[in-house]
């Protein structure tokens, strides 16, 4: 059993009579009353988001994690198929589990946290970015950039992305992965 001291992004914990990983926390420590912890919870089984307050010292059961490196094999369907790097054992995972799934490019590798107890998938780490190619997007209009101007891009995996104007077909553009957000265009 840990407290609430205990609590950091990416924890996963048993709640509710399911598993869920932190996504957010906050401790808050009002001027009247008592603390307490403000938290985000990400259900590990179908995905969905909670909003959950916990009183400080508030006691929660935390589940015993092991995090393997897997590649990301191939998309089909709702289904997405992972290889361990290390054992070459195959898994496959629900696109609800995933944070971006529509960033994934076959090849990427991807931490995949493991149920110590039960050996089942629990979450799936992202890289903090990932660096995709341009397939469409449309011209950007000269004399046009007085601002902050953005288009929406599609890159190879088929998700659209707001890019800057000078963006073009085929470049490669780094993307944040927790946003899903434009970071900068790679030069080659």
């Amino acid at each position: 059993m840990a407290s609430t001291s205990d609590i950091r992004n990416g924890l996963c914990i048993k709640f509710n009579n399911d598993i869920y990983k932190i996504v957010e926390f906050l401790h808050v420590k009002p001027g009247k009353g008592p603390a307490f912890v403000r938290t985000k919870l990400r259900s590990v089984t179908n995905g969905k988001v909670l909003d959950n307050t916990f009183s400080a010292g508030h006691k929660i059961d935390v589940v015993r994690v092991e995090t393997q490196t897997f590649q990301f094999l191939y998309p089909e369907g709702n289904d997405f198929h992972f290889m361990n790097t290390e054992t070459f054992e195959q898994i496959t995972l629900d696109r609800n589990v995933l944070d971006a799934p529509d960033l994934l490019k076959e090849g990427t590798n991807v931490m995949i946290q493991i149920n110590a107890e039960t050996e089942s998938p629990l979450a799936v780490d992202m890289p903090a970015s990932v660096i995709l190619e341009v397939t469409y997007a449309e011209p950007g209009v000269k004399g046009n950039t007085a601002t902050n101007a953005t288009k929406p891009a599609t890159v190879e995996t088929g998700a659209s992305v707001n890019v800057p104007l000078f963006i073009n077909e085929g470049d490669k553009i780094k993307i944040d992965t927790a946003t899903g957000s434009y970071m900068e265009r790679i030069k080659e």
